[in-house]
């Protein structure tokens, strides 16, 4: 178990824990709560060993395993499967021990003692999963929404969100007792997010995660630590359950105040009438002494919130938005890529559009397009008179400059509106303005490239509440808020006047927020007949099927399908079904020595599992080290037949499920 008794915690000179005691059981679910720069990241710097107590005790089982999701950008050759294998650290220092003992034994063959230790490091590493880890390695990182085709591309070739979320899967591969996670829904979509839940509800581990997302805090966490002026308090529950305990501890704890405090009036009214008074000043005394030993209640000393609303729109126009035969996509060389055709929908006043959609089908690219920040492709885009954007970008900086302060940002915006009021009663007012978004002081002179991504997250939120938009285009804006602050938006959000549309992995925002779904997918955008849970439903099954779709652009794909190039014009329906039975001929007659092959080498992998398990039982009777040599080597040539099969299992699927789509079409 993790234990903390009387811990002092300093991050500086400033004190985040004082004299905190609370225990944590093997197997326990905790949810890490608290305001940003409460001290949940160093909490956790403490327990992974980084950091050290400033005061009492800490200690945690020394045989424990840690797993946790590093905080580096990787930047390696290696390709996301190999990077994630690593992960696995036990595999990889039997694998380094075992290379190592071989090498040793290649040049003192006779040595006995090497015999046995490769034998028993063969036998390890087949307890350790070697037969089946690059299978596991490869299903979380498919999990977190990476295609087949990029299962052997370099980490480098990805861009940030994507490698964080291999390192993600990295920690997941590693072997763990306790998991540490930090804000590990940052870089996910819903898709993604909900395969992590299902994950982490297997996990056997004792398990720590700081999250801002309540949903997702419900779904994997059984405790709540809260971090609140400077102590550390345990809830029984997940985090609705928290908040509903502490809400009627917070009731509690102010009658008891209120009623301690007319306790105290009432003694204090009795010694000032009576203590010049000689035949009760043993009474008056008395009651002296009670008010000195009364231990004090505290208030209740709420933090105060972060609270901000949207101007009522100037105007409404209706439709804000009509959208005809429309294509998204983006201008790539030779050819535009495009990503979604023939879109035709309407946007009235008023409406609150959720848009969902498994990662990469085009959630982003639709209201980029939207906002003018990449050109369509084609069809027609009908503005409503009077239309104004406030856009919130997934990448606040594609909407600020690092090298501007808050200030300045503001100031621009006052010029491109043409404020005409003078330059220092102008600041003043946007001072004014920044304060109520929590940048005070000198804070509106900070260069927006030093802030924190929940900074930069709120300097986004003002500037768009003082455009005064009537149309609101919200791509991933939770990414870096804390609770307070999303439950901030969300109040804002409802009492918003204009048209909302909004991308968001935080199920608890959408459900507040929309009251319809707009489904990307499939190269289109279609409405979606149903909640966030029929949603949630729906992914499980949609993220397989695309993932599987995806195998058509690997390397190993055989001959092109001829559906890719444009079918020729039919004379008649008859001829349609006539050619479609042609095709569909032609793929099953290509598909049939695949299909052969793939049973072959299933086949064949039964048999080698079953002679590993027959050759693992001889070594373990084997009378002589010659012959538990001679059984390692045999193991060793078992597994590398098994790695060569999987391998060629894993092309063959790929290539029928390549062929799929078109045999149903």
């Amino acid at each position: 178990m993790i234990v903390l008794r009387n811990l002092i915690l300093r991050r500086s000179a400033k004190v985040l824990l004082d004299n905190v005691s609370v225990t944590l059981n093997p197997g326990e679910r905790v949810g890490l709560v608290g305001r940003n720069g409460a001290g949940k990241s160093t909490l956790f710097g403490l327990i992974n060993g980084t950091l050290h107590e400033d005061g009492g005790d800490f200690s945690m089982p020394s045989h424990w395993r840690l797993g946790q999701v590093a905080q580096n950008m990787p930047e390696t050759e290696e390709s996301a499967t190999d990077f994630v294998l690593g992960g696995d650290t036990r595999l990889v220092e039997l694998r380094e021990a075992l290379a190592r003992a071989e090498t040793a034994h290649d040049l003192d063959m006779d040595n006995a003692d090497l015999g046995m230790e490769i034998a028993h490091l063969h036998s390890d590493l087949a307890d350790a999963g070697e037969h089946d880890a690059v299978p596991r390695a490869q299903a979380l990182i498919l999990g977190l929404g990476f295609k087949s085709s990029e299962l052997d591309q370099s980490v480098s070739s990805f861009s940030g969100g994507w490698r964080m979320r291999l390192q993600l899967a990295r920690a997941l591969m590693c072997p763990s007792d306790l998991l540490l996670l930090d804000e590990p829904t940052n870089h996910l979509d819903l898709d993604a997010l909900v395969w992590l839940e299902a994950w982490l509800k297997r996990y056997a581990g004792t398990m720590i995660v700081i999250s801002h997302d309540r949903e997702f805090l419900d779904a994997v966490t059984n405790v709540t630590l809260h971090i609140e002026r400077q102590q550390l308090t345990r809830y029984g529950g997940n985090y609705s359950a928290f908040e509903t305990l502490r809400s009627q501890q917070l009731e509690l704890q102010q009658s008891a105040f209120s009623k301690q405090k007319e306790k105290i009036a009432h003694l204090q009214k009795f010694i000032d009438r009576f203590k010049a008074k000689a035949s009760k000043a043993k009474q008056a005394q008395s009651r002296v002494k009670a008010l000195e030993r009364m231990e004090k209640i505290a208030p209740i000393l709420a933090d105060a919130d972060f609270t901000f609303e949207f101007k009522e729109p100037a105007n409404l126009p209706n439709p804000m938005l009509a959208i005809s035969d429309m294509s998204f996509g983006y201008q790539a060389t030779p050819e535009p890529r495009t990503i979604l055709r023939h879109v035709s929908r309407s946007v009235m006043a008023g409406q609150r559009i959720g848009i969902l959609g498994a990662n990469g089908q085009g959630k982003s690219t639709l209201v980029k397009t939207i906002a003018h920040e990449i050109a369509a492709l084609g069809g027609t885009i009908t503005e409503g008179k009077g239309l104004n954007i406030g856009y919130f970008a997934q990448q606040e900086l594609d909407v600020l400059r690092p090298q501007d302060t808050p200030l300045e940002h503001m100031f621009r915006l006052a010029r491109e509106a043409g404020s005409n009021s003078g330059e220092s009663s102008r600041e003043q007012d946007l001072r004014n303005f920044l304060g109520t978004f929590n940048f005070s002081g000198e804070m509106v002179k900070q260069t927006v490239g030093t802030m924190s991504g929940g900074e930069k997250a709120r300097l986004v939120l003002a500037m768009m509440v003082w455009q005064r938009p009537n149309l609101l285009l919200l791509d991933e804006p939770t990414n870096h808020l804390d609770l307070a602050t999303r439950e901030a938006l969300s109040v804002a959000l409802n009492e918003f006047e204009g048209t909302v549309m909004l991308v968001s992995h935080d199920r608890a925002l959408l459900r507040a927020v929309c009251d319809e779904f707009w489904l990307v997918g499939r190269g289109e955008v279609a409405d979606f007949d149903g909640d966030l849970d029929d949603y949630q439903r729906y992914l499980l099954d949609e993220a397989k099927r695309l993932r599987e779709l995806a195998r058509q652009d690997t390397s190993a794909s055989p001959q092109p399908v001829a559906a890719a190039a444009p079918a020729p014009a039919l004379a008649n329906p008859q001829e349609q079904r006539k050619l479609d039975a042609q095709q569909r001929q032609q793929l099953a007659a290509r598909a049939k020595p695949l299909k052969r092959e793939l049973l072959q080498t299933d086949q064949r992998m039964n048999e080698v599992h079953a002679e590993q398990t027959a050759l693992q039982s001889r070594m373990a009777t084997a009378q002589t080290h010659a012959d538990i040599a001679a059984n390692g080597k045999q193991l060793k040539s078992l597994a590398d037949e098994l790695e060569s099969l999987e391998a060629r299992w894993l092309a063959l699927s790929e290539q029928l499920d390549a062929m799929e789509p078109a045999k149903s079409s």
